[in-house]
């Protein structure tokens, strides 16, 4: 429910070069994810999937405090059901590779939504909280599995069963964030991530996500990866980029 006078918008989508961003549009409550809104995110995804010049997904918040505080919590008892799971698998899964732009801090399930992308970049003064235990919301396996595979076992019961706020520089520490950035600097940073994606072969880059992402899943992919790789190392375009290296 949005306060009185306080513009109700759904995460937006932009296009700008090879990159899409989706936005959460909701600064002054958190950048608070709507059961409505998840449709909207889907159709997002659809969107920027059917666009092939596209190389780079990023999810970012709206204003200065708040990338996102997840679900909104008065929706939990009636609204929260397969559909946000859904989504954030959704998200683990995409081909393209995904970048969570914490413009601020996470909390909630938008803790999960960013440990879905690929890299994570927080601006300094970032902080994290999983309040879950403390409502007697028992998360959903998915979510518990990437955190497992992110921080390890012991830093994710930390955050599951104290909901102790983490800041930035633990954030860091435990392998939650991939750098942390002066606040001035996050869009530049952003940029330098899709400069170095664009240089890379665009289907071997999906491919190997895929893969790294099924064995952090604990999937066993020896045939398929060394299908993959044999296939990488017959094709033409390997032999292109090899004899456009600078002769030594």
């Amino acid at each position: 429910m949005a306060k009185k006078g306080v513009p109700d918008r759904p995460p937006s989508l932009s296009v700008a070069g090879i990159t899409a961003t989706i936005r959460f549009e909701r600064p002054a409550e958190h950048n608070r994810i709507d059961p409505d809104d998840i449709p909207v995110l889907r159709r997002h995804l659809q969107k920027i999937s059917a666009l092939p010049e596209l190389r780079v997904l990023v999810f970012t918040g709206a204003g200065a405090r708040t990338f996102s505080s997840g679900f909104t919590v008065g929706a939990i008892l009636e609204r929260l059901d397969r559909s946000f799971e859904e989504l954030l698998d959704a998200i683990e899964g995409f081909p393209l590779p995904t970048i969570a732009a914490l413009n601020g801090s996470a909390y909630g399930g938008a803790t999960d939504l960013a440990l879905c992308c690929d890299f994570r970049l927080g601006v300094r003064g970032t902080a994290m909280f999983m309040p879950a235990a403390r409502f007697g919301l028992h998360y959903h396996p998915g979510g518990l599995r990437r955190f497992v595979a992110a921080v390890g076992l012991a830093q994710a019961k930390r955050i599951f069963l104290t909901g102790q706020t983490l800041r930035a520089e633990e954030m860091l520490r435990i392998g939650f964030l991939t750098e942390i950035v002066p606040r001035s600097a996050l869009t530049s940073r952003v940029s330098s991530y899709v400069e170095a994606i664009a240089e890379c072969e665009p289907g071997v880059v999906k491919s190997m996500k895929r893969q790294l992402n099924a064995i952090a899943s604990g999937d066993r992919i020896e045939g398929s990866s060394r299908d993959a790789y044999a296939a990488s190392l017959a094709s033409a375009e390997l032999r292109r980029r090899l004899m456009a290296l600078p002769k030594r």
